[in-house]
């Protein structure tokens, strides 16, 4: 297991957290994600053997913000 930060640019209110979240806990291997809008930062947690930091950026990127 691997724990990061990621830091996303673009949220500026609770929906956008929310809606960043929702993009990281769908990419397969992403156990745990938690957003903090003040910082605009995520912390993930992921198995590396099942994804990697440029699947977790890019289902930020299509989600609309940027990581």
């Amino acid at each position: 297991m691997v724990e990061t930060k990621i830091k996303v640019d673009g949220m500026s209110c609770g929906h956008c957290k929310m809606h960043v979240e929702k993009a990281i806990s769908g990419v397969a291997g992403v156990s745990s994600v938690d957003v903090d809008l003040d910082k605009g930062e995520a912390k993930v947690s992921y198995d590396e053997n099942a994804t990697d930091i440029d699947a977790i950026k890019k289902a930020v990127n299509d989600s609309g913000y940027k990581a």
